[in-house]
């Protein structure tokens, strides 16, 4: 059945007695060749001092190569070699390999185009395994040649049963750098305790290859295991490179594996959901502020297990006459569009809240803020026709309830992925001057020429300070330069680096913001105040407005909270403000506190790691989806 192979003795090294090892238990280390000698051999090199005295086996089992891979593999004395005469698969090659390893020892599969370059790797995989009991397989962050993030973790949906993996190709930033609980992981690199092995056997022998690591991972997670992603633990792979050396159809092969899948987790997966939503809103305008954060509201109620059903709230005949793009970067945005709306949910709809009109549910939920001290009258009285209302901070619960609004109101907080916002992010940094750092729309709520006015008479150029300004203005009417210019900030205008409506991935943000010693936003209200949080995770110190829905989040202990003057009109030219009012920043405050944090930057420093501390813990969106699962659970 699988050919012919053939098992020598393991063969020990020449330097003698094996010292203690550094693991607490045995590990033998599995490896498939495939032809590839080329990366095979940088792979075992980077493994040897891995191995070399230590308690660790390798047995590599050669798939049928004809590049003289064997011939290589039989000079080295540290491994178990076992052949085939042909190839027999990924799946009955590792089973081969996993019926020679030492019974008593923990596994770890490994490809053969890895590249280790971490001492402690194998250490912290082992250490995480241990953590708990009930873990059983962990793998770690992976990593390409080209500078993009491979893997950190993987996940499947019945609605395509394509694997995906997480942070695939996106910019290396450091981003996924903790450990979790996933659904899956890549076989390319999988530490599996021996516990698991004696609960499954080995791989599914009716896959060949591809599918086989996600069928293992949800079975031992039906067996009661857990599988953990090592974000510290950082490898280099190359990808798919024994179908890319070997000429062979990666198509053909997949999809074989797929059917057999399918045939087996299509109806287990579709069951996971214990409920479900309809969800309305909007994720691909740019110009739009609800939509980076709609993405990640679907994705917490995503992960806490209720089937969403996406629908664009906007289009012609409403407050916003534009129509959305229906190309989602993020493949799980795509299969919550192309899903049925169920008539038996309830349905959120979250936007403006002139546009709740639009919820068609049996329970009706709508989910807004704004950022003045009222709503207009056409919000108030579409609010009182949603069953009940949703609003981030309890700033907004507070105006809502003033301005009218009778229905149940609930504070449910939005927040920040911690995977891309934290003090770990990596930086790249413009200047090695104290850089302080602001990122709003142009317009008069973000008060732009207050700070910048600020800024140029709290500092001259014996200060060794910049400021950069992440500005984005969509109105074709106002020219951000020369209104700058109009300013007349004078000889500080050379330390003002203007970043205007440049388009940054929003996977590196997190970099953006830890390129900066200190975020700054004298803003006059707030919905909720994204970039001052973000920031805050990424550890920088953060001067803010001290009113509106960030006082939630910001105050003595976590930030520089800025004095206000008291409450003026609201004066925009955006219509849902009239007659209302809105924070006046207190500039000579915010000059003392820009001067304060340039001036005791160890301090400001420290309490920007502390507010970091508070952000991640609190207030992630996990923490999200938690609260509206607990209101949808009691609805």
């Amino acid at each position: 059945m699988y050919g012919h192979f053939e098992v020598p003795s393991l063969k020990r090294s020449p330097e003698g007695n094996v010292p203690p090892t550094r693991f607490g238990k045995k590990v033998t280390i599995i490896l498939l060749t495939w032809n590839g000698l080329d990366y095979t051999r940088l792979c075992l090199d980077s493994l040897k001092p891995t191995v070399i005295g230590n308690n660790v086996d390798v047995i590599v089992f050669d798939n049928g190569s004809t590049d003289g891979t064997v011939a290589y593999l039989r000079t080295l004395p540290w491994i178990k070699l076992l052949t085939s005469h042909h190839n027999i698969g990924f799946v009955a090659g590792n089973n081969i390999a996993l019926a020679h390893s030492d019974p008593a020892s923990d596994v770890l599969l490994l490809n053969n185009d890895m590249i280790i370059q971490q001492g402690n790797w194998l250490h912290l995989l082992q250490e995480t395994a241990y953590q708990a009991p009930n873990i059983g397989i962990v793998g770690c962050r992976l990593c390409g040649v080209d500078g993009k993030l491979h893997h950190a973790g993987t996940y499947i949906y019945p609605d395509n049963l394509m694997g995906h993996q997480i942070g695939g190709l996106e910019t290396d930033v450091n981003q996924y750098s903790f450990i979790r609980e996933v659904q899956g992981i890549v076989f390319a690199c999988a530490y599996i305790k021996r516990e698991v092995l004696n609960a499954l056997g080995g791989l599914d022998s009716r896959f060949f290859s591809y599918f086989e690591d996600t069928d293992f991972c949800l079975s031992a997670i039906q067996a009661g295991f857990k599988v953990v992603y090592d974000g510290r633990v950082n490898l280099t792979h190359f990808h798919n490179t024994s179908t890319r050396v070997n000429n062979v159809s990666f198509w053909d092969m997949y999809n074989k594996s797929k059917e057999v899948f399918r045939q087996k987790w299509q109806l287990p997966l579709c069951a996971q959901y214990e409920n479900g939503v309809n969800f309305r809103s909007t994720v691909n305008l740019p110009i739009y502020g609800y939509a980076e954060s709609a993405k990640n509201l679907m994705l917490s109620l995503d992960q806490q297990k209720l089937l969403v059903s996406y629908r664009y709230l906007y289009g012609p005949g409403t407050p916003i006459g534009l129509e959305e793009s229906a190309d989602d970067s993020d493949q799980r945005i795509l299969f919550f569009r192309n899903r049925e709306f169920h008539p038996g949910y309830a349905e959120i709809v979250y936007g403006q809240g002139d546009a709740f009109y639009r919820n068609t549910g049996r329970y009706k939920i709508g989910f807004t803020m704004l950022e003045v001290n009222g709503l207009p009258a056409e919000w108030v009285r579409q609010c009182n026709l949603m069953n009940e209302v949703w609003v981030p901070s309890h700033f907004n619960a507070a105006t809502f309830r003033a301005s009218g609004v009778r229905v149940p109101i609930h504070v449910i907080p939005l927040g920040i992925d911690p995977q891309y916002f934290n003090p770990g992010i990596r930086s790249h940094r413009m200047s090695d001057r104290f850089t302080f750092l602001s990122i709003f729309e142009w317009g008069e709520r973000k008060a732009p020429e207050l700070l910048l006015r600020t800024f140029a008479r709290t500092f001259n150029l014996h200060d060794n300070v910049l400021l950069i300004c992440k500005i984005t203005n969509h109105d074709p009417s106002i020219d951000v330069p020369t209104e700058i210019r109009k300013l007349n900030l004078g000889p500080m205008s050379s330390r003002i680096l203007i970043l205007h409506n440049n388009r940054i991935p929003s996977e590196t943000m997190g970099s953006l913001y830890r390129s900066a010693d200190c975020f700054v936003l004298p803003t006059r209200g707030e919905g909720w105040g994204m970039p001052i949080m973000e920031a805050m995770a990424c550890g920088l110190p953060t001067i803010a407005t001290a009113w509106s829905a960030q006082t939630d989040f910001l105050n003595e202990n976590t930030g520089y909270p800025l004095h206000i003057k008291g409450l003026v009109p609201a004066e925009a030219r955006c219509t849902y403000y009239q007659g209302l009012q809105w924070a006046e920043p207190d500039t000579d405050h915010l000059s003392f506190l820009m001067r304060y944090v340039y001036e005791h930057q160890d301090i400001a420093r420290a309490r920007g790691l502390h507010a970091s501390q508070q952000i991640l813990t609190n207030w992630a969106w996990s923490r999200s989806g938690d609260h509206m699962k607990q209101r949808l659970i009691h609805i």
